[in-house]
């Protein structure tokens, strides 16, 4: 149906379009404007199980027993039942971070008679010949204990395993064991098993995997971090998104309580687990392993400037709508002032010294800053109003990024646009989730907007179609219509300076929200055909903007074709990117203008596909994937073929 609405689309703006003229005019040498590093980023918040149980790469769920079911993800085992085996305990007020801890009592136990076993997140994925690091804090009440770790597969038989005794401490102490694994299996579990008489303590209990990105211990799942590095995006804004705000404020992000020890990082529900009740999480929680400095650490390690997102004192408006009062917003500014100070004080100051103890003793170069997600109406402007006095007036070199809040139109878009203009704030932050007609249709949104003052952020967008569910939804008909918008964003990059499309992950076995741009299970990842769509924005991203015309005319949507072009100085190549969103092929003659000539070869790669339904699965991650020719060029003046349903880049050299 959808592909006769299309080719219905043909017919009704000219069935004869091979027959038109279809010169694009390329002139080289009449910049437009910069396109920033910045350009195009990406957008990380934990949603879908983005981060526990996605790139944060720890295996075992809930392995400090916080989760308001203390044992949920655990699972008790015991030959005879003697009650009172496995207790968990509460330190009190004595550590409000993290309070629990379980009391495991082994009475003359032999192995395999009592044991504890975890199902990881919707199960572990567990790699032959991979080592895992296996890791727990205890302490020793009495007696003696031996604790057997085992990798189990599907059918509950022993894959993996290795034993350790741990020390008669009475202090809290780690203890640490690596194996490896002898087969592959995408739904593992991990089981404690143990042995002996005494009584034992035990607290963030760890399984991690050996090929973390860069081998980090307690690092981010490798594949998952390769594919935003292998996109190159300027910037990384985090940690969202909607639990920035929370339910209400006491569940808000608090990046403070993300770094540090882990065992001093309090656990926090997630917003998630319980906002969509087609799709009920009960245990999705936040144990902030991916925290504040993590994050930091990530944006360093790929090249993408740093965007952290700060509450401003407002909760959800679509959940609580609790604000704080503004003669109370003190401790909000000052969460703020001390993050700048996290990421680029010297290590002499309190948060610049705990960044150094963390391992990073070289500042972040934190260079911007949100203040609220998705905030609206006038008690979001009376309370920016405040932050971005505070901020300037202690740290002018911070850009201030403003919401705009939920939609890109109506009054309440208008009156954030409007004041946040007057207030000559630096970036105003556009979201926008709509259908692909809307993105086809709002080529020209930038065209007329102010060359000067606050300059735009699109910090959320991504094409819903409608009348498709789940997974569907990332689909070819989506990303064509992204492709033909960000040519928009292109050509207005005096006005755009970041862009980035969200979500950014999802779970198969645990998303919640669809489209989006990167789908894992716990062994396998796949690129959407919207991820292809933003990596070759962003891998051929240029430094310059130049004119490219048809009749004197942008190229908006004639003949339902979408154009940008740039320049790369450093490489000395023009960037063309051209959309063809008709079913049939299309011929395009290219004249460039103001060089001296072109290079004899360049390279045109293409994204396309015939169905416009059409999906990346884990069984078919490459349906809709680029694919790179090499081309002759001859002169100033090049024929391109454009397939139908297609997103073509062209590179060429030029002196």
């Amino acid at each position: 149906m959808r592909r006769n609405i299309f080719l219905l689309l043909a017919l009704a703006i000219g069935m004869n379009t091979q027959a038109q003229d279809k010169t694009f005019v390329i002139s080289v040498n009449k910049p437009i404007a910069p396109i920033q590093p910045t350009m195009w980023g990406v957008f990380f918040e934990d949603i879908n199980f983005g981060a526990d149980g996605g790139i944060y790469a720890e295996l075992v769920k809930n392995r400090s027993f916080e989760f308001t079911k203390p044992l949920m993800g655990w699972k008790v085992d015991q030959q005879p039942v003697e009650e009172g085996a496995v207790l968990i305990q509460n330190r009190g007020m004595a550590n409000t971070a993290n309070p629990r801890f379980a009391r495991i009592t082994v009475n003359n136990r032999n192995k395999g008679t009592l044991s504890l076993t975890n199902e990881g997140f919707r199960g572990m994925g567990i790699k032959k010949g991979l080592r895992y690091d296996f890791s727990v804090l205890y302490r020793s009440i009495s007696g003696k204990v031996k604790l057997y770790v085992e990798l189990l597969n599907a059918n509950k038989e022993i894959i993996g395993s290795t034993s350790v005794v741990p020390g008669e401490v009475k202090d809290w102490s780690k203890l640490t064991a690596s194996f490896a694994a002898g087969q592959t299996e995408e739904k593992g579990s991990m089981r404690l098993t143990f042995e002996g008489n005494g009584i034992i303590d035990l607290d963030m209990i760890s399984l991690f995997p050996g090929d973390t990105w860069k081998n980090r211990p307690g690092g981010m799942r490798a594949d998952m971090v390769q594919m935003l590095a292998d996109m190159k995006p300027g910037f990384i804004r985090f940690p969202g998104g909607c639990i920035v705000e929370g339910y209400d404020l006491a569940q808000r992000y608090q990046w403070k309580k993300t770094v540090g020890p882990l065992e001093e990082r309090q656990l926090l529900i997630n917003r998630w687990n319980y906002e969509f009740a087609h799709r009920p999480a009960p245990d999705y929680f936040q144990t902030f392993g991916l925290g504040f400095f993590e994050y930091f650490q990530l944006c360093s390690d790929i090249g993408a400037e740093p965007l952290p997102i700060l509450n401003c004192g407002m909760a959800c408006q679509f959940n609580s709508g609790e604000v704080v009062p503004l003669d109370q917003i003190q401790p909000y500014i000052e969460d703020a002032l001390d993050l700048i100070e996290f990421a680029n004080g010297a290590i002499t100051t309190r948060w610049g010294k705990l960044r150094a103890q963390m391992g990073h003793p070289e500042p972040f170069h934190l260079k911007m800053l949100g203040v609220g997600n998705e905030n609206w109406g006038p008690q979001y402007l009376d309370r920016f109003k405040v932050f971005q006095k505070a901020l300037k007036e202690k740290h002018p070199e911070i850009k201030l990024i403003a919401s705009s809040g939920t939609d890109p139109v109506g009054e309440r878009f208008n009156l954030l646009n409007t004041e946040l203009r007057a207030l000559n704030t630096d970036f105003i932050d556009e979201h926008y989730y709509r259908p692909p007609q809307f993105f086809f249709s709002n080529i020209n949104r930038y065209d007329n907007y102010p060359r000067n003052g606050s300059k735009v952020f699109a910090g959320e967008y991504a094409s819903h179609v409608p009348n498709t569910n789940g997974a569907v939804k990332s689909n070819w008909l989506a990303a064509l219509s992204e492709a033909a918008f960000l040519t928009g964003l292109e050509r207005n990059a005096e006005v755009v300076q970041m862009a980035s499309y969200a979500p950014l992950f999802a779970h198969y076995d645990g998303w919640q929200w669809a489209p989006d741009l990167i789908w894992v299970n716990n062994l396998k990842i796949v690129g959407s055909p919207s991820y292809h769509v933003q990596k070759l924005y962003s891998v051929n991203k240029g430094t310059t903007v130049i004119p490219i015309e048809r009749d004197n005319k942008i190229i908006d949507g004639k003949d339902s074709l979408y154009a940008t072009a740039a320049i790369d100085a450093a490489s000395k190549e023009i960037i063309v990117k051209i959309v063809n969103a008709l079913p049939g092929e299309q011929k395009i003659s290219l004249t460039f203008e103001g060089i001296r000539k072109l290079a004899a070869t360049g390279v045109h790669t293409v994204l396309q596909n015939d169905d416009l339904n059409k999906i990346n699965t884990i069984a078919d991650p490459d349906a809709i994937a680029p694919k790179a020719t090499n081309i002759k060029i001859s002169g100033k003046k090049q024929s391109i073929a454009v397939k139908g349903y297609s997103f073509n880049v062209i590179r060429i050299k030029y002196s």
